[in-house]
């Protein structure tokens, strides 16, 4: 699913991302929920950031809560690696952040909105004015859990950060 986000791009860095467990939905400019495999789950786009929000359908269990966005005072580093249990679940989170020649992040963006938004399962945001801005995630059901990625471009930088996320 397309969104164009209804913000301007604002100059933020990769760096100035934080992660973050448990906060309560935030606004969203874009979202989809997906039920899946006995679980709800809530693609959320902030801006140049994103929350995922995953939940039984039955609500027996604590939904998981992941955000990863500039959320002074609320959020951590962005760590290249987390695992933690949340509950019943067991949740792990990695990070990435590359650097790419003008040319090749173009491309990389390219094939991103291709993925996330052909994808059964994706969200795609991009902004108004920027079409090298944007925010996507992509899920899919793993067991009882699932898995998500998702990417933020950050075009003054040629940088994006993936990250994958699990709760099972």
């Amino acid at each position: 699913m397309h969104a164009t986000l209804t913000t301007t791009y604002t100059d933020t860095r990769a760096d100035a991302l934080g992660w973050c467990l448990g906060l309560p939905p935030l606004p969203a400019l874009a979202e989809r929920t997906v039920e899946l495999g006995g679980l709800t789950l809530e693609l959320r786009l902030l801006g140049a950031s994103h929350q995922m929000l995953i939940s039984p359908v039955r609500g027996e269990d604590a939904p998981v809560s992941e955000t990863v966005a500039c959320v002074p005072g609320a959020a951590g580093p962005l760590p290249a690696r987390a695992a933690t249990r949340l509950g019943r679940w067991e949740y792990e989170f990695t990070a990435l952040t590359q650097g790419f020649e003008d040319a090749a992040f173009v491309a990389r963006v390219r094939e991103i909105v291709t993925l996330a938004g052909g994808h059964r399962y994706g969200l795609i945001g991009q902004y108004p004015g920027l079409p090298y801005a944007v925010t996507a995630m992509v899920v899919e059901g793993c067991g009882a859990g699932a898995v998500w990625s998702t990417w933020h471009t950050y075009p003054q930088e040629c940088r994006i950060v993936n990250t994958r996320s699990r709760a099972m």
